[in-house]
Order: C-alpha cells, then structure tokens, then sequence
C-alpha cells in the first residue's frame, strides 16, 4: 500500500479522479451531429447517451459510496476507475446507438467511484475549515476541466471524428487509474468502518438524511447544481441562437464562465480560514438567487443582450464558486462517521436533478430564454431557503488536515 502523500498532491490527484463527469459530458458536445448521422438517428437519439451517463452517474454514487463506508476507499476506487476507462474504450467501438447509450450508463456507474469516493476521502483526513479548504481547491481544479474539454474535443472531432473522442477519454481515464493507483491511500481504517452488512448500510442512509445539518446542506449543493445544469444545457441555444454568437465565441463565453467560478473557488479556499464557511456559502446563495432573477426579468421584459447576460452569468458563477466547496463540506462534515454515505446521497441527487433540468430547459423552444432563468432562478432561490431554514448549526472550525491512513 502507499504510504500517505502530501496534501497537495492528494488533491491533485482527486481533482483530476473529478474530471470524469465534465470531461465525459463536455467533451464529445460538439460532436453530437456527426454521431447522430453515423448512427442512424436524431438529436434527440444522441442525447439519451448523456442521460444514461447521468443516470449510471447517479446509481453508481449510490452504491459505491456506502459500500467504501463498509469495505474502504482504495479498492473500490481503483475498481471503478478501470471499469470506467475499459466501458469508456467500448464506447468508441460501439456498433449502434443502443450499444453506445448502454455502455455509457456503465461508464458513469463506474466513473461514480472517482466522484463519489473523491469526496469521501477529505471527509477522512480532514474536517471544518480545513475541510471546506481542501474541497475549495479540490472545485478549483475541477474547473479546468470545464474550460479544457469542450476545446479538446472539438479538435480531436475535427480531425479524427467522434470515435477519436472516446479514444481520448478512455486515454484520460486510464491516467486516472495509474495516478489512484500510486498516490491515493486507504484513508479509512478498519476500525471506522462499517461491518454489519447492508442492514447497516441502510440505517447510516437513513440516518444521514434524517441529520437536519447534513439535509440543508445537501439541498443547497443539490439546487446549485440543477442551475448550473440548467445552464449547461441549454447555453448552446441563449448565446448562439438568441444572442447571435458564432460557435467559436460560444466557446469562449462557456470557458470564462467556468473560469469565473474556478477562481472564485480558489478565493473561498484562501477565506475560509479567517471567514467561516457558512458565511462564504451565504454570499454565493444571494448573489446566484439575485443574478438570475435579474436575468429572468430581463427575458421576460424582451431586453435581454449580450452586455447583460454576461454580466449576470459572472455573477452567478463567482457565486456557485462560493457554494459548492463550502456546502460540501459543511454537509459531510455534519456525518463524519457515514462520510461515503453522506457523499454518496449528494452526488446521488445532484446528478438526478442534473438528468431532469436537462430537458426541461428545452420545453420553450430554441428562441426564448425564459425557460432557462426561470429554472435558474427557482433552483437558486430554492437553495438559498434550504440554506436559510435547513442548516440552524454551525460546523466547528478545526483548522488542520488530519491524516490517517490505514495501517
């Protein structure tokens, strides 16, 4: 087993384990046409391959995580991340569109385990502000995937066509594996864990979810993300359709908004030692509920522009940059001793909300954005009372990373 790493290069390593959800949905985007064209179907066809993703991504998360509470971190991880990089590979081979859409629900229950276990490992070493320190960055990092893969995949596209992409992923993949292999430890020792079957694993759930603190903080996390995923979708149609952009600058404005956010969780990193976490999440809530309700108003009067859209989406992603790292961590933090459990539930619900808001932003059409920010705002808005009602305790403020590995 290897020995326990530095911090830095631990998070390193879980940062890149996060890049399996943006990387396999950004990345092959852009190639969604051509697909559809080679595999005999319509968009609509192309799009089932990322709702099965999600749906593997959210199931995967739910089993993974209360399994690693009762077998540990390491080999669970490790397992995952094979499976993801093989399914990945087959991925590229797939004959039809049923294989590729049920290869790529295998791929996200697998790719689950670098999520889901990711999160469950700072939980282990780490509490308080330290914790909501180590997520910060971790989210910080996270970001470079956003910004990167839309850009690569398009290349890759291009040149080899959409096969390549998978190809590259799987490539990606694989380093995953070799870098868990070698840098990630078993973080939780035997005597943490859970040893009573799956009687057990249930009641950590259902002790989990019936923790007020962890509850909050988990709607917070979760609503947040219906807004970004509310975005995500339907940002080709607001800036190409409705706002008049060409592909390429599409592709600029998408980067700078995940670029906002990830320097916006870099800066909670560095605060959350002298501001409390629950203080730096507050801020982000009002900012996301405020900026997208001056968008949806803006929509629903006609005066929507590109001054204005851009303007409000720096706004909204300096403020999700704020809440995920910071309710991550006050969440897991509220159950430490179902820390994969608790992990687990989260990513759970956030892809789950993710795969619904996906196609509803859709239901008015290509030429309005009404759809979008009232989406936007309601998960914003809903997010900011789950964090106003829900989450009454504080967290304590230890303010160093513990390491303990086990033996």
């Amino acid at each position: 087993m290897p020995s326990v790493k530095p911090a830095g290069t631990l998070i390193a390593v879980l940062a890149l384990l996060s890049f399996v959800l943006p990387m396999a949905t950004d990345l092959y985007l852009s190639a969604f046409p051509r697909m559809a064209e080679e595999l005999g179907t319509d968009a609509s066809g192309v799009q089932l391959t990322l709702t099965a993703f999600l749906i593997g991504l959210a199931a995967g998360q739910l089993v993974l995580g209360p399994l690693s509470d009762r077998y540990g971190r390491r080999g669970l991880l490790l397992a995952g991340t094979a499976m993801c990089a093989a399914s990945t590979a087959l991925c590229a081979l797939a004959p039809t569109l049923e294989w590729l859409v049920a290869l790529r629900f295998v791929t996200g229950f697998a790719g689950a385990a670098g999520v889901v276990l990711g999160r469950a490992v700072i939980s282990d070493i780490a509490t308080g502000s330290a914790a909501a320190r180590l997520f910060g960055i971790l989210m910080a990092l996270g970001g470079i995937a956003p910004i990167v893969a839309p850009l690569a995949g398009g290349a890759v596209f291009e040149e080899f066509g959409w096969r390549a992409v998978f190809w590259l992923l799987a490539t990606v993949v694989m380093s995953m594996f070799a870098a868990a292999f070698f840098l990630v430890p078993e973080t939780l020792p035997r005597e943490r864990r859970h040893a009573k079957g799956f009687a057990t694993t249930l009641r950590a759930a259902a002790g989990v979810l019936g923790n007020r603190v962890y509850l909050g903080h988990t709607l917070v996390f979760v609503f947040a993300s219906g807004a970004l995923f509310s975005y995500i979708s339907a940002s080709p149609f607001l800036y190409q359709k409705m706002l008049g952009m060409s592909v390429q600058e599409y592709s600029v404005v998408f980067a700078a908004g995940a670029l906002i956010a990830t320097l916006s969780s870099g800066a909670s990193a560095k605060l959350v030692n002298r501001v409390h976490p629950s203080v730096l999440l507050r801020i982000g809530l009002v900012a996301m509920s405020g900026s997208t309700a001056a968008s949806l108003l803006i929509a629903t009067i006609g005066k929507l522009a590109p001054v204005s859209a851009l303007s409000l989406l720096a706004i909204t992603g300096a403020g999700l940059g704020l809440v995920f790292g910071n309710a991550t961590a006050l969440a897991i933090e509220a159950v430490p001793e179902s820390a994969g459990t608790a992990s687990a539930l989260l990513g759970t619900l956030q892809s789950g909300l993710g795969a619904l808001a996906a196609p509803l932003v859709g239901l008015g059409g290509q030429h309005t954005a009404i759809p979008l920010y009232l989406a936007m705002t309601v998960c914003s808005v809903a997010a900011l009372l789950c964090g106003s009602v829900l989450t009454g305790q504080k967290a304590k403020r230890p303010q160093s990373v513990r390491f303990k590995p086990a033996s």
